[in-house]
């Protein structure tokens, strides 16, 4: 049997990323002729949808019953998250806009905190979550309206376990209070491990001082999320704080 050219599992690899980047943004399930039509017009619709269903028996991709597009799945995500995503850095302009949110005057761990989580929340459209160790009474989280802007949790059950569990500041701590393995650690659906929010993913990240506050910073959305965003903004932002506070 003759092997496949190595750039075969890097086309693979681009359609699953092509997958994943489009459906992240339209929310509608992305067929063969799609990519074919905007990415790869030398290939034949024919040539994509073998891959794409390879991509879906290894677990990467499905397709909903009433569509022949595809979607990506938990492990299609992973996969994803650990090969494919691009690191993002926040623009100059951006980085500028950020640091005119907080006031000379903003030296209270209260209002940096209070204010970063506004900010978090507002850049990636998701619930911004912040926490400060030992003190179980201060979390800030922000955008908690986001859940219910989703369309995968247009169902009433799934909002009210979402907002019950953002509501608990036990559970709440316990959830992003977890070992890392990076500076930013990536947990998709099941991989949080608490099955009142299995859909979603949570980005976690960490901020400290020498001899001064440390806590966690996170995001929660759904498991259709902009990580590349998401990542690039908790970066940045656990260094600013670092230096802040």
């Amino acid at each position: 049997m003759t092997p496949r050219k190595p750039d075969y599992q890097e086309r693979k690899d681009r359609i699953l990323s092509i997958v994943v980047d489009e459906y992240v943004q339209s929310i509608s399930p992305v067929s063969s002729q799609f990519i074919t039509e905007e990415y790869f017009p030398d290939l034949s619709s024919a040539t994509i949808r073998n891959i794409l269903s390879e991509l879906e028996e290894e677990g990467y991709l499905t397709h909903p019953h009433t569509s022949a597009g595809r979607i990506p799945t938990q492990n299609g995500y992973r996969y994803y998250v650990d090969h494919l995503m691009d690191e993002l850095k926040l623009l100059e302009a951006e980085k500028n806009r950020i640091q005119s949110e907080y006031t000379k005057k903003m030296r209270e761990l209260e209002a940096i905190l209070t204010k970063t989580s506004e900010v978090i929340s507002n850049m990636t459209h998701y619930t911004s979550i912040i926490s400060v160790d030992g003190r179980t009474d201060k979390i800030f989280c922000r955008g908690t309206s986001f859940v219910a802007e989703f369309p995968e949790f247009h169902d009433f059950v799934r909002i009210r376990y979402i907002l019950s569990m953002l509501e608990e500041k036990d559970r709440l701590l316990e959830v992003i209070n977890r070992n890392l393995e990076r500076k930013i650690g990536i947990f998709i659906g099941q991989e949080i491990a608490c099955a009142d929010i299995d859909n979603c993913s949570l980005v976690v990240s960490c901020y400290s001082k020498k001899g001064g506050p440390s806590g966690r910073l996170a995001v929660l959305g759904p498991t259709r999320m902009d990580y590349e965003r998401v990542v690039s903004t908790l970066d940045y932002f656990s260094d600013l704080i670092s230096e802040m506070v």
